[in-house]
């Protein structure tokens, strides 16, 4: 029996699935549990290298099932958990915001009334910095884990809401927890409907790249395998109940991010394709991390060096996102950015 059980859910997503990886890598002694429900954007390929290891378990569920998630809870006793299942593209939230509620403030609930109940060590709850809203473009400032949330898209109030139910189940009923709030991620095994791998993938097709309004809205860019390296962190050494910014300080327009991209492939800026904005599209995002960094985190990765990693990374994975880029995904995008 292994020294400590961990349960991932959405473990067979991009930032779930990066850390199930990790976990697995660097914690032998540990059980980790990867719990997803398999959803258009779960893809299980990607553990191929660790799936007959004696200490990675897959089981497939949705997290709304209440009966089901008890059971397993029940039958497991996990000593923590780290849940990152969500539904979370922002477009796919305006058209249709009814999922987000139900995945991401009913799935919480129900896990955390599971956690309650089996008496877990902590609840570890991955969230994002849309829940605060948007920031004007002064470069000085940045969201603090004290900044109020004023989440302005489906997405993001679906996740403010849960990270409130995480707070009221501490407050309430003592449960132990921290809170991670990340900016925007990119790596390996990235699904290709987000900017970085959308961009990555029509360009070594000579597709045009849809970019919204002007390209001016701002991100923050973190590295996926830095935000592993702070979940790591606030899961063993986060005080009981705080919540954790993490940020990379890589602050990009989406037209430099694209630029960025095309350049690194030798390709032409003539792919850039100028779309109708984003409804309720937020001008910036930016974090400040000090409050991890006290814990002795710090990114490794610099924008500069993690994206042309990344590029490469598609470069020679060209299988694994073609076969994730099917017909359900082609009718999607094709409807949303009227190409």
């Amino acid at each position: 029996m292994k020294e400590k059980k961990i349960l991932v859910t959405g473990g067979a997503g991009f930032i779930g699935g990066n850390f199930v990886q990790y976990m697995v890598e660097k914690y032998p002694e540990y059980d980790v549990f990867n719990l997803d429900n398999l959803t258009y954007a779960g893809d299980l390929t990607k553990h191929s290298l660790i799936e007959m290891k004696n200490n990675y378990n897959f089981i497939k569920a949705d997290i709304v099932d209440d009966r089901l998630i008890m059971s397993i809870f029940e039958k497991e006793k996990f000593n923590y958990v780290v849940h990152f299942a969500a539904e979370s593209h922002v477009d796919r939230s305006i058209t249709n915001p009814g999922i987000f509620v139900q995945t991401n403030v009913i799935g919480t609930q129900v896990l955390l009334e599971a956690a309650k109940r089996v008496g877990i060590t902590k609840f570890v709850h991955i969230s994002t910095d849309e829940v605060y809203g948007e920031l004007d473009f002064d470069p000085t400032t940045f969201f603090i884990e004290e900044t109020p949330l004023k989440p302005n898209s489906p997405y993001s109030a679906s996740k403010a809401s849960s990270d409130l139910l995480v707070r009221a189940y501490h407050e309430t009923y003592g449960l132990p927890i921290n809170i991670t709030r990340c900016s925007n991620n990119y790596g390996p095994f990235h699904f290709p409907e987000k900017l970085i791998p959308l961009t990555i993938s029509r360009v070594l097709t000579d597709e045009k790249v849809p970019v919204y309004g002007e390209g001016q809205n701002i991100r923050d860019w973190l590295h996926v395998f830095d935000h592993c390296a702070a979940i790591d962190l606030v899961l063993h050494k986060g005080v009981n109940g705080e919540i954790y910014n993490i940020g990379g300080h890589n602050e990009r327009t989406n037209l430099e991010v694209v630029r960025t991209i095309i350049q690194a492939l030798g390709k032409s800026e003539e792919l850039i394709e100028f779309v109708e904005d984003r409804l309720g599209h937020d001008k910036r995002y930016a974090i400040d991390s000090a409050k991890l960094k006290q814990l002795g985190w710090k990114p490794s990765y610099t924008f500069e060096t993690g994206i042309i990693q990344t590029v490469q990374w598609y470069v020679e994975n060209e299988v694994w996102w073609k076969q994730i880029i099917n017909g359900q995904y082609l009718t999607y995008f094709n409807k949303q950015y009227s190409l």
